[in-house]
């Protein structure tokens, strides 16, 4: 398990080696609250990284006096604008030309349901960006399709920086009151990102089998 050496050194009171944790770590330990700032920026461009044990670290190390409270809230929430802004760039350099491309290019999507998706940001796409910043993957991924649709530059910060704070302080805050025992978060968090990551996989395979079945009665259709 990732975790393991993290959990075992923890436990003395020391700073927790190798894996996320170790890396994270590293990270504060050379560069201070702005290293924190760094790995959260790094898990928003790669959603494998995870931003609940990169925040209850970020707190556990401001415990131990490497750096300030405020300074962990502002380096991490920093990072997490600077990954969005990343991926919004990305969206917005593909543009919706380019998206409608790709998307007639995959199998079992079509055209139409990229234009349903932009009909749903456009009625959904602020609360989309606040709230999907607290949600494991979606976090990174909503930047993509609020670039594409060119949401405002000026409301798609001051909603990611929102959504991005009220997440982050969360979890330092927790790490920083835990202490040693700041991975403890971990355990709760990986139930609920769990949870979302079999939401969406459901998701995924009811869109694939409606789509297969879809396509299955178009044949049969064409054949008589």
């Amino acid at each position: 398990m990732i975790l393991n050496s993290a959990y075992e050194a923890t436990a003395a009171g020391e700073a927790p080696t190798g894996g996320i944790a170790g890396w994270a770590t590293d990270l504060m330990d050379t560069l201070g609250a702005f290293g924190a700032g760094v790995a959260i920026a790094l898990e928003n461009l790669f959603p494998p990284l995870p931003s609940e044990v990169i925040l209850p670290l970020a707190g556990f190390a401001a415990s131990q006096g490497k750096f300030g409270l405020v300074a962990a809230l502002f380096w991490t929430t920093a990072g997490s604008v600077i990954g969005a802004l990343a991926l919004y760039a990305v969206g917005a350099l593909l543009g919706r030309e380019r998206t409608l491309a790709i998307a007639a290019r995959i199998p079992l999507v079509k055209p139409s349901d990229i234009h349903r998706t932009e009909q749903l940001f456009a009625r959904h796409g602020t609360k989309a960006v606040f709230f999907g910043r607290m949600i494991p993957v979606f976090r990174s991924m909503i930047s993509v399709p609020a670039g594409v649709e060119r949401m405002r530059l000026p409301l798609f910060l001051a909603l990611t920086t929102a959504g991005s704070l009220i997440w982050n302080a969360v979890f330092i805050l927790i790490g920083h009151a835990l202490g040693t025992r700041w991975h403890q978060v971990t355990d709760l968090v990986g139930l609920y990102s769990k949870g979302v990551l079999a939401v969406a996989a459901l998701a995924v395979l009811t869109f694939v089998a409606l789509r297969i079945r879809r396509a299955g009665k178009g044949e049969h259709r064409s054949s008589r």
